[in-house]
């Protein structure tokens, strides 16, 4: 199963993604649907509501008078805070329920307006944020729902901003350009990263590294890329994960790099992400054992003999990712870290690095000869690391 996190600001035309990508097959978990249910007349959320704020909540035929408690919550807090208390569980509880009901083989959309305000992007395999202009969106709410432009605007300014839902966004989709380019948009996404993303998932399957190594300019996203990843590792491990860290290339600004993210985690000891628990749990976020590199044995690196490692790979055919499990204590994982941070305080190490990339680049190598390439650079690249930590005092933070 694929789990599909799906918002967008009010007027974006969430609606009209939802019901296209249902068309193509995904099981939707709609979370204005279900709140509206969790209060109908005769529910027990309802007559808690009733009994929080009064009769002057009700319509006259017993149901909830929307426009009446959203004029008590809208600006004040704790009338907020008491609403969500009552409708959130039951809400939480509905949603469950739905997805429960969904097939091993599904990808779960689940239609959530508040979704990057409530930090809820780590649940999700893929989040797709709708982006639309304010002016296009405030057209909408005037023009389609009747809302009085003034509210429409406070609405509107109410909610996260773009900045922050596109940094929550693994696909972030224009809508300002009518239906039938959202369409096609829609058509690629599914067929193209959502149908082999959830295909990968369940058949416990990595995705595919390309034979030939590409070398990509340098690419500002992928410090958020990597925010995401790590959110999700943090959810699947809890406690378990001492630290997520962004490591590698695509974790020094203004460095070219191969296009995927290597994060690193730190634990106590690697048995625990041994436990058939922890291992299914990350399998089913899409983290994957490559073949033979787990099965609850050590894996080496080349570079570091002495350390030991567990490795997965992601299943996001459009977002390579590489998570090295490793003991909070190692020596690798302090060697990942100090390399890192040298490679960003040092202009000339960027220089030596990036002529690398680009004979590799140039070369056409493929990613084994560019790894045994790599491997060299690195142990090169380890001493002179050291040190710069000597003479600068460097330890991890």
């Amino acid at each position: 199963m694929l789990k599909v996190g799906l918002s967008g600001g009010i007027g974006s035309g969430k609606s009209t993604v939802a019901r296209h990508l249902v068309s193509r097959g995904a099981f939707l978990v709609d979370s204005d649907v279900i709140a509206r249910e969790v209060v109908a007349p005769g529910t027990p959320g309802l007559a808690e509501i009733a009994a929080a704020f009064g009769g002057r909540v009700l319509t006259e035929d017993g149901s909830l008078d929307r426009q009446a408690l959203g004029a008590i919550v809208f600006d004040d807090g704790e009338s907020r805070r008491r609403l969500e208390g009552i409708t959130h569980p039951r809400i939480a509880a509905r949603t469950a329920e739905l997805m429960a009901e969904a097939r091993a083989d599904s990808v779960v959309l689940h239609d959530v307006p508040l979704l990057v305000e409530k930090a809820m992007g780590p649940a999700y395999h893929l989040v797709v944020i709708v982006g639309t202009r304010e002016t296009e969106r405030l057209r909408r709410l005037v023009e389609q729902r009747r809302m009085d432009p003034a509210h429409a605007r406070s609405r509107i300014r109410s909610q996260a901003h773009d900045e922050e839902r596109r940094a929550a966004a693994d696909v972030w989709l224009p809508n300002n350009d009518g239906v039938s380019d959202l369409a096609v948009r829609l058509d690629a996404l599914w067929d193209e990263r959502i149908v082999p993303f959830e295909r990968n998932v369940r058949e416990r399957r990595p995705a595919p590294r390309p034979e030939v190594v590409t070398i990509s300019d340098p690419d500002p996203d992928w410090p958020a890329q990597a925010d995401r990843i790590m959110g999700r590792l943090r959810q699947v491990l809890g406690e378990r994960a001492l630290a997520v860290e962004h490591i590698g290339s695509t974790a020094v600004a203004g460095l070219s790099a191969r296009n995927e993210i290597d994060v690193q985690v730190a634990v106590r000891a690697l048995a625990d992400v041994d436990s058939a628990d922890a291992q299914q749990s990350l399998a089913a976020a899409g983290f994957l054992a490559a073949p033979g590199s787990w099965e609850g044995r050590p894996v080496e690196r080349e570079a570091h003999p002495t350390s030991q490692e567990r490795v997965l790979f992601g299943a996001d055919p459009h977002q390579l990712v590489k998570v090295h499990v490793r003991r909070v204590d190692s020596d690798a994982r302090r060697s990942a870290l100090m390399v890192r941070d040298w490679l960003r305080a040092s202009p000339s190490a960027r220089g030596d690095d990036a002529a690398l990339k680009a004979s590799a680049r140039e070369s056409r190598l493929s990613s084994a000869e560019y790894l045994l390439v790599r491997e060299g650079w690195w142990t090169e690249a380890l001493m002179r690391a050291q040190r710069w930590a000597l003479l600068t005092g460097w330890s991890i933070s």
